[in-house]
């Protein structure tokens, strides 16, 4: 039997060049309906935030800046008066079901215990704080996510919902012949088994895509983290399957795992049509189900990509890292019949990944392309002097550096788009394609234009 050839990992020690973490804020204050973001940290910090949410600042998103002044780092205020008088506000003017704080690198510098003025508070205003510690010292600004996800799986109830359905089972068993009673048996052992809890911060039409593909394969999505109201968050617990829909959940793996004591299905990422098969796979397998009508549902996905396919097909790219998406993404253009010469991402958890760089060997023997390398915190000036020997087609990179890039002939495309997009599921497999050909389109139009116009010179 042929060894799948394995990817060669590198480190380098390159700063990390992305957004701050904070900018989770972003996407979960819309994720979480019923929720109200407090931001801790000095002006810089809330610069920041009105930068990056400008757009919807007129929408009056649901969050707040709590800025830390000279008499906080001096200590001449009082922490927990400051921020009571700040929550009392945010509860008056949105009586939120959740209180998120998200700390900064400020809170980190000072020291300011805000693990322990929470939960005062919470008794205090009768409202949950959450503290998530969203700061500069995590690698890519997506985990912030990460964190705040980490901190709400210790808000999610305790899971009896075995209990539960049992005695509803009971119930009905009560009330029917004996020729019904195995199919009655048979049930509860299924709503007994398939406790599936996903977590990642989809849309919500997204997410309904993914519920619908599971429930294809007779598993039921018993819920979702985080979920759209607090008080649907989803029970935790012995007994209950999870499985992440983004690669940079991997601190909120870990604590499902050691502090829930739930079971990780370990599968590979839901972008791109073979990615989500894999997913759905993975989870058929953890419960002991044949799937039914993948292969088909995929093959049909590839067949209304062929425009896309056409474009890509012998095209190279390269990743420069920023979002902690790259190796899923590289797993999927690869299978486009893109070559890939280089992975750079801030982070890898070999660990909570492994499924997905499995299919990534997979993917490059299928297609019959050289596996890329990966690049652990990449220097981005030795990245760029390989992208000058190697000349990709197409460059995914941070928004510092697509304006350099362009001016060196390279086509690029911002990674933080993807961050955004909705690329997950079969049905959004053309969304994500169409983020990746887009520039390389614009080459190929803007040559076609220029030979058009000689051709009318000569002419005339």
């Amino acid at each position: 039997m042929k060894t799948l050839e394995i990817p060669t990992f590198e480190c380098e020690t390159g700063n990390y060049h992305t957004f701050c973490p904070i900018s989770c804020v972003a996407w979960l204050y819309q994720k979480i309906e019923d929720s109200s973001f407090l931001v801790v940290g000095t002006k810089t910090r809330g610069y920041f935030l009105q930068s990056a949410l400008g757009v919807t600042i007129f929408a009056e998103p649901r969050y707040a800046m709590a800025e830390s002044e000279e008499g906080d780092i001096s200590a001449q205020l009082n922490d927990q008066e400051e921020l009571e008088r700040i929550c009392l506000r945010v509860r008056n003017d949105r009586n939120p079901s959740v209180i998120i704080w998200i700390g900064t690198c400020t809170t980190e510098i000072i020291k300011m215990d805000l693990e322990g003025i929470a939960p005062k508070l919470e008794k205090q205003l009768g409202i949950p704080i959450v503290v998530a510690r969203a700061n500069g010292l995590d690698y890519a600004f997506t985990q912030g996510e990460d964190t705040a996800l980490a901190a709400m799986t210790h808000r999610c109830p305790e899971c009896n919902n075995h209990i539960t359905d049992e005695e509803r089972i009971k119930a009905e068993l009560l009330v029917v012949d004996i020729d019904q009673k195995k199919n009655l048996f048979d049930r509860k052992q299924k709503l007994t088994k398939f406790n599936l809890v996903l977590f990642g911060s989809l849309p919500s039409s997204v997410a309904s895509q993914l519920n619908l593909e599971s429930r294809r394969q007779s598993v039921s999505v018993s819920g979702w983290l985080p979920s759209q109201k607090y008080a649907d968050l989803p029970a935790l617990g012995k007994g209950i399957y999870v499985c992440g829909v983004n690669p940079f959940l991997s601190r909120t793996a870990t604590t499902l795992m050691r502090r829930r004591k739930c079971q990780l299905i370990g599968a590979p990422f839901p972008i791109g049509p073979d990615g989500t098969r894999a997913w759905i796979e993975k989870i058929c397998s953890a419960f002991d189900l044949k799937p039914d009508g993948l292969e088909e549902r995929e093959s049909q996905i590839w067949k209304s990509l062929s425009d896309y396919l056409e474009i890509l097909t012998g095209k190279s790219i390269f990743f420069m890292g920023d979002n902690l998406l790259e190796i899923s993404l590289a797993r999927f253009l690869i299978r486009c019949g893109m070559v890939v010469y280089e992975v750079g991402i801030p982070y890898m958890d070999r660990r909570y990944q492994a499924a997905e760089l499995l299919l990534l060997q997979r993917t490059c023997e299928k297609m019959k392309k050289p596996t890329p390398r990966i690049v652990e915190k990449p220097d981005n000036y030795s990245q760029v002097q390989r992208m000058h020997e190697l000349q990709p087609d197409l460059a995914i990179t941070g928004m510092a550096h697509a304006n350099p890039l362009e001016a060196r002939n390279i086509d690029t495309k911002w990674s933080v788009e993807f961050t955004f997009a909705q690329i997950h599921g079969f049905s959004n497999a053309r969304d994500a394609l169409e983020l990746v050909t887009r520039p390389l389109r614009r080459r190929a139009e803007s040559i076609y234009g220029c030979r058009n116009l000689s051709k009318q010179m000569v002419n005339g």
